[in-house]
């Protein structure tokens, strides 16, 4: 894998009274800045929307991410959150931690070509040894 961020991942984060919510995410890694989009189902019983999208903005120094996650558009109780996290020496994983006013919690983002090996791995284990 490359050390360049850009690609697609595969994420999860912990939300106080809802538990996991899983989403999607394209990075953009340029000269140390990111960009990109989230994509994410609504969490909220009462939000009037299925997915939500949002935009990416931050940088990356070294194995420290740091972004904002803008919701587009605002609204139904979202509107940005801060991520910080780490990133693996392979640059497969970033683990960290989201915050808003008075609330945070966890997140990990898998590049998504990762979970496909790992499941290939998986299934070469299960089958008889000839």
């Amino acid at each position: 894998m490359s050390d360049d961020l850009s690609g697609v991942w595969d994420g999860t984060y912990i939300q106080p009274g809802t538990g996991m919510v899983t989403f999607t995410a394209t990075l953009i890694e340029a000269g140390g800045a990111l960009s990109g989009s989230i994509s994410e189902p609504c969490s909220n019983p009462h939000c009037p929307i299925r997915t939500h999208s949002a935009s990416i903005s931050g940088h990356r120094a070294g194995s420290v991410v740091s972004f904002v996650k803008r919701y587009e558009p605002p609204g139904y109780g979202f509107d940005t959150v801060q991520y910080d996290g780490i990133i693996n020496g392979e640059a497969t994983e970033i683990d960290g931690r989201w915050r808003l006013p008075g609330a945070s919690g966890s997140f990990l983002m898998i590049r998504s070509g990762k979970r496909a090996q790992a499941s290939m791995t998986d299934d070469k284990a299960k089958q008889p040894a000839r």
